[in-house]
């Protein structure tokens, strides 16, 4: 699933070769993206509108239109916006005035579109915890004082801080050298600290290289992130740990997969 790197890669790519331009036309391929309103609806609620603005929050995409109506993104699993589009597998087409079109793909049809007068109705937006970029380290440090879930599961939990998905909680917990199965209240403040670090450094870093292209990620232009090759655990299982050379391990925590080097991490 893109994580905040890539929704904020691609909320920085759709500002620059949409915003400003009028949808002229929907074309819907396939309903089951469209969770309100309902297609009909949903289609009559763009025509004419311009996208004014794209905007993010957490991992979800928000289109701000001229008609005071916002179209929320959730790209979920294989969710992607792709510009210029061909409209050949794409869920939902949008004709802009500039003759080409915004296609939103979805292989397996867990991502989410919806239509909106508020987008901060959303319940999944009204739960979230806070992102990394809005709090410091101290506020960091108190929130995992509260907590004795071990720390990968809890990293995860959109609703204690938003943003970070398996794949980033994985490559921080590995730099900061902390087990991923510890309790969260179990790290010291010099701990909560360091790691705290590693996940501004990582989520910017990851940004900076246009994001992680794993599974079906890809930026706006159809082009993968180059954040893959960075990566220093996720997915090397079997594979020396670029740091002390032990093999790294894979594990299951809170049911998803979970890599680390049990050497480093402790």
């Amino acid at each position: 699933m893109p994580e905040l790197p890539e929704v904020e890669t691609v909320k920085r790519d759709l500002n620059k070769v949409v915003a400003g331009k009028k949808i002229i036309g929907v074309v819907v391929n396939n309903a089951a993206v469209i969770k309100e309103p309902e297609p009909g609806k949903f289609k009559k609620g763009l025509v004419g509108a311009i996208i004014n603005n794209v905007f993010r929050k957490a991992k979800v995409l928000i289109l701000e239109l001229s008609n005071g109506k916002f179209l929320v993104v959730h790209l979920k699993m294989t969710g992607q916006l792709v510009y210029p589009g061909n409209a050949q597998k794409s869920r939902v087409s949008f004709n802009l005035s500039d003759g080409k079109i915004l296609d939103f793909n979805d292989q397996r049809l867990f991502a989410e579109l919806r239509l909106m007068d508020n987008w901060k109705e959303l319940k999944f937006i009204q739960n979230l915890g806070p992102e990394p970029f809005d709090i410091n380290a101290d506020q960091f440090k108190k929130m995992l004082n509260k907590k004795k879930t071990k720390i990968k599961p809890l990293l995860m939990d959109q609703e204690f801080i938003s943003g970070i998905g398996n794949l980033y909680a994985a490559e921080c917990l590995f730099r900061a050298k902390i087990n991923p199965a510890r309790p969260a209240n179990s790290l010291s403040a010099q701990e909560a600290g360091v790691l705290f670090k590693e996940i501004i450094t990582v989520l910017k870093e990851a940004i900076k290289y246009g994001g992680s292209s794993v599974d079906d990620y890809v930026r706006v232009s159809g082009q993968k992130g180059e954040y893959a090759s960075r990566h220093q655990v996720y997915a090397r299982q079997g594979k020396p740990c670029l740091v002390c050379k032990g093999l790294i391990k894979r594990i299951s925590l809170g049911g998803r997969g979970t890599y680390f080097c049990p050497k480093c991490q402790k």
